[in-house]
């Protein structure tokens, strides 16, 4: 399939944007600390990013100690200047984003594209490179907050007052945020789409696997956790996997918010088993809900 339409994520592949054959590369990586940086281009908006979301979990989790997760944005909605694929205004995002919900078993509200549209992924995208400037750990939760804002709170994350709420959320500070929002992270935003078109990063997720000896291997689109595993095992062969506790507890307390289908991939259950569990916890006032018509999401209480 060729897809020129950046809001049309093709659900075989797990691809938002346009496809490519590629599947291997030589990088000339940055200086890494760690055995394996995976270098991610993602989106605010990539609906194929937020599928992915469990298997980048369990990935830190188990091999955390051995890899390194940089993340850039790739610019997946510049503005609505396109036709193509089928997709052409805001409100035909909505139903596409329902399949897209079901078919990745993760929540997402599509009725955002009928409520309060977004007319770009840029300024949340800017926003994520302030955050960075600012706090690197807390930029991955602040990019996680306005995830769940949009795909699960039906929030326009383009208007400054989620992403300043999202900021505070996160222990950012949102005054800073808004002068390098300003400043700062324009050029930062536009050094990370240098760098994608550099790449080749065609559409999201885009992963490059990479050793210190340059090594490269490339993981396009929405895999199952056993493919991101594969990667590392290939760079590394005597990589190790590090055991962590399942239990709900620990895994709300180290990631505050889990979906059914990351509480299944992270604790080893099945989906049914995950929801069960879940709704169990909520009862019992352990845990809180977030309730949308695709789906849950959970919070320790």
């Amino acid at each position: 399939m060729q897809n020129s339409n950046p809001m049309l994520c093709d659900i075989e592949t797990g691809i938002c944007g346009t496809e490519t054959s590629e599947s291997t590369v030589k990088f000339d990586a940055t200086i890494q600390q760690k055995s394996i940086k995976v270098i991610y281009f993602t989106d605010p908006i990539c609906s194929s990013c937020w599928g992915i979301e469990p298997q980048l979990r369990r990935m830190k989790l188990e091999y955390g100690e051995h890899l390194e997760v940089e993340y850039h944005m790739g610019g997946l909605l510049k503005d609505w200047s396109y036709n193509s694929g089928g997709i052409s205004k805001p409100s035909d995002v909505a139903h596409h984003w329902d399949e897209v919900s079901h078919h990745y078993e993760m929540p997402i509200d599509g009725d955002v594209w009928l409520e309060d549209p977004l007319p770009s992924s840029y300024p949340p995208s800017i926003a994520f490179k302030a955050a960075q400037i600012q706090d690197n750990a807390k930029a991955i939760l602040f990019l996680r907050k306005i995830r769940e804002m949009v795909f699960l709170e039906k929030k326009n994350i383009t208007k400054w007052q989620f992403i300043e709420q999202a900021a505070q959320e996160v222990g950012l500070d949102a005054v800073k945020l808004k002068q390098d929002f300003d400043g700062k992270a324009q050029t930062l935003f536009q050094e990370d789409l240098a760098l994608a078109r550099q790449m080749g990063v065609r559409g999201f997720p885009s992963l490059f696997f990479t050793d210190k000896e340059n090594n490269a291997l490339f993981l396009y689109g929405a895999k199952p956790y056993s493919e991101f595993e594969n990667k590392l095992k290939v760079l590394k062969s005597d990589i190790t996997k590090h055991s962590f506790d399942a239990g709900w507890k620990f895994l709300f307390e180290h990631y505050k918010s889990l979906t059914a289908k990351e509480f299944a991939v992270l604790a080893n259950k099945s989906l049914e088993e995950a929801k069960a569990e879940l709704n169990k916890l909520t009862e019992n006032h352990q845990l809180t809900m977030y309730a949308t018509k695709n789906g849950n999401i959970w919070y320790l209480k």
